[in-house]
């Protein structure tokens, strides 16, 4: 299933940044407003260890992972519900995704422009918060604050180099006084430095309300995606619309127990695999053979 997560903010708080580091892509992140306009949009595997140990297990031939859809959309500023700053066009972009990340900037760099002025984070989050709610626009939202000290361009791209590698940057102390404040989930991440991105792409994925299932043999083993509470035919679904329509059983293994067994074959003498019906809700872990 294709799910989609927005990445906003007002100009210039590292939202292409973020982006690029998500996705590798390389998309305009320059230091001047609306530098994106139209958005990009990059598939993102989620980290999950289990995909790999059962990989190892059946000695597939490939291994896929599920994947979240980020996209990068230019910078809100106040007023954008009212058409300011090309705001109905950069709105419309988010209404077409699922969920939203809203990137704040914590750090100080004279050197990086602030639309208002001035560094409140408080303050920034409320403007964006009050542009959607004017337009309408109510999602599922997680708060990613940059923690990021951005040095300053060098004439040397050499020197800048070995400082972005070598250099001990400092993070902002995020008072518990600020996290109070925030009006929802919130992670830490440094965009420049790459930490807490892993964090951040599984944090998504929850916010998303998904879950992972897997299937496995020699040919591959995957993780798919699924809406959490969601019954058998409608998780097969993420496979074929067949496993759907002309669902008659699942069998299935918890993931720990197919581990500890070694294989499917060895989980199903001991009888820890299970014969499942229309009516089973699917549980993130579990490993899934679909008869149809």
């Amino acid at each position: 299933m294709s799910l989609s997560i927005g990445i906003v903010g007002l100009p210039n708080v590292g939202k292409s940044t973020l982006f690029n580091a998500l996705t590798k892509k390389g998309v305009p992140a320059e230091n001047y407003p609306f530098c994106t306009i139209d958005p990009s949009v990059g598939i993102v595997p989620v980290p999950d260890e289990r995909l790999t140990k059962l990989s190892e297990i059946s000695k597939s031939n490939k291994t896929i992972p599920a994947v979240v859809e980020f996209v990068d959309i230019a910078g809100l500023v106040k007023g954008a519900s009212e058409g300011e700053g090309l705001g109905n066009k950069f709105l419309s972009h988010i209404r077409e995704v699922d969920a939203i990340i809203e990137v704040v900037r914590i750090f100080e760099d004279d050197s990086i422009v602030h639309v208002a002025g001035k560094l409140d984070p408080i303050f920034d989050i409320e403007v964006i918060n009050m542009e959607l709610k004017l337009a309408n626009i109510n999602k599922p939202t997680l708060y990613v604050l940059n923690t990021s000290e951005i040095y300053k361009s060098s004439p040397d791209a050499f020197a800048q180099d070995f400082l972005l590698r070598n250099v001990n940057h400092s993070q902002k102390h995020i008072s518990e006084d600020f996290r109070a404040k925030l009006p929802g989930p919130y992670i830490e991440v440094d965009p420049i430095f790459g930490t807490g991105l892993d964090k951040l792409i599984v944090a998504s994925y929850d916010l998303l309300n998904l879950i992972t299932f897997f299937t496995t043999g020699e040919d591959e083993s995957r993780a798919w995606t699924t809406i959490r509470g969601a019954t058998a035919p409608l998780a097969g679904r993420s496979i074929h619309t067949d496993f759907r329509d002309k669902f008659i059983r699942a069998e299935v293994v918890a993931y720990e127990k197919l581990i500890e067994a070694g294989s499917f074959a060895k989980a199903r003498e001991r009888g820890w695999v299970r014969t499942e019906g229309k009516d089973y809700i699917v549980k993130d872990g579990d490993v899934i053979e679909f008869l149809i």
